[in-house]
């Protein structure tokens, strides 16, 4: 009984050991097929590096504003007699836009009037007996003060009257009425906006130590997003326009470090208007660097740092040559269009991954496909622009 059951025992460990050993070959076959396995390379495209000069330049973000823009109101109070303009119209310096009810102050200028002829009459008698040595020079003097004082009585009148007719204070374009026929206006409430398009105002920030680098004088563009307004030229759809700075903000704000800068333009087209969103980009000329741009999807933007992918030849496990990518960590400089400047890290000639980087690691196998390529062009023109 006991020689069975150790003879048992022993055929147990044999099997037990004999499928251990099985297992551990299984293992050891998988480690070793691990080792040698290579992921198949992923899709990639690639431009050449390549150094262009790079002109200084700085963009910023600007806000139109009219050299002239009022809320044309009224001066006095009265009500409304007549309307003699139409929202939207160009109108001249000094044209009649609104007269009020001057019933009132006509009937007192003919009060005043009377009272002023009157005046004249007891001067005139008061200077022919002056003459004659009938009268005092006292007398004679208080008749001048009567006169005067009915003459600046009239005047007076006559201003209220012409205060009551509400004139544009400058050429410029009307925009919505805010009155109507009838209405009680109190001073100071609103008729209609009046601004002056031609020329107009750019204001726009640049940190302070960009300051030095302006000027009177730089020449700034200005890029509208969406078509112009009604009634300028379709050429102007989308095309930058040209100004020039005119004054620079002596003083810098203590909260973002940026200087005020204000550019003036032509704008005899009408495409700009107050409270428009621009883009501004000022060409600064001096300063120009060499660098090599790549396209804006070619960076592998990180906390760590920033970097592009090199393709290169590269030797695998098993000693066998391939395609494959290096990662290199770059130091960037501004964007114009799709491209960025890289400053230094990537040498002119190098292949730069342009697409794809998101699914890349150090060493990765790379297939090169450029039938079709990202957007790398300094100047874009996007379609629904």
């Amino acid at each position: 009984m006991k020689k069975r059951m150790i003879l048992m025992l022993a055929t147990v460990a044999v099997v037990i050991g004999g499928l251990g050993f099985f297992k551990f070959q299984q293992v050891q076959a998988a480690i070793a097929g691990y080792a040698n396995f290579q992921p198949p390379p992923e899709a990639v495209t690639t431009v050449v590096a390549r150094q262009e000069p790079w002109g200084a330049s700085l963009s910023a973000i600007g806000t139109a504003t009219a050299v002239h823009g009022v809320t044309v109101s009224a001066d006095l109070p009265g009500i409304v007699e007549r309307i003699a303009f139409d929202s939207g119209r160009t109108v001249g310096e000094g044209e009649v836009l609104v007269k009020l009810d001057t019933r009132q102050e006509a009937a007192q200028l003919a009060a005043v009037e009377a009272q002023r002829d009157l005046a004249r009459v007891h001067l005139d008698r008061m200077l022919g007996l002056r003459e004659k040595g009938v009268t005092s020079q006292a007398e004679l003097d208080s008749a001048q003060a009567e006169f005067t004082q009915a003459e600046a009585r009239v005047g007076e009148i006559r201003a209220t009257i012409a205060r009551k007719t509400i004139r544009a204070p400058f050429s410029g374009i009307l925009g919505i009425r805010q009155v109507n026929l009838g209405q009680y206006l109190s001073p100071g409430d609103p008729v209609v906006p009046l601004q002056s398009l031609h020329p107009i105002y750019v204001d726009f920030s640049v940190p302070q130590q960009e300051v030095r680098r302006f000027g009177v004088g730089t020449e700034v563009r200005v890029a509208i997003e969406g078509s112009p307004e009604i009634g300028a030229s379709e050429a102007q759809a989308g095309r930058a326009l040209a100004g020039r700075v005119t004054a620079i903000d002596s003083v810098v704000d203590s909260a973002t470090r940026n200087v005020r800068v204000q550019a003036t333009f032509d704008n005899r087209g009408g495409a700009l208007r107050p409270g428009m969103f621009v883009e501004v980009a000022a060409d600064l000329g001096e300063g120009s660097t060499t660098v090599v741009p790549v396209p804006a999807s070619a960076i592998h933007y990180a906390p760590y740092g920033d970097s592009v992918f090199i393709v290169e030849e590269m030797e695998g496990p098993d000693g066998q040559n391939y395609r494959g990518v290096r990662q290199q960590f770059v130091k960037l400089g501004p964007s114009r269009g799709d491209q960025v400047a890289v400053l230094s890290g990537v040498e002119p000639g190098e292949e730069v991954v342009s697409s794809g980087v998101f699914k890349l690691r150090n060493g990765a196998a790379v297939l090169v496909n450029n039938e079709v390529q990202p957007g790398n062009d300094p100047t874009p023109h996007p379609e629904n622009s």
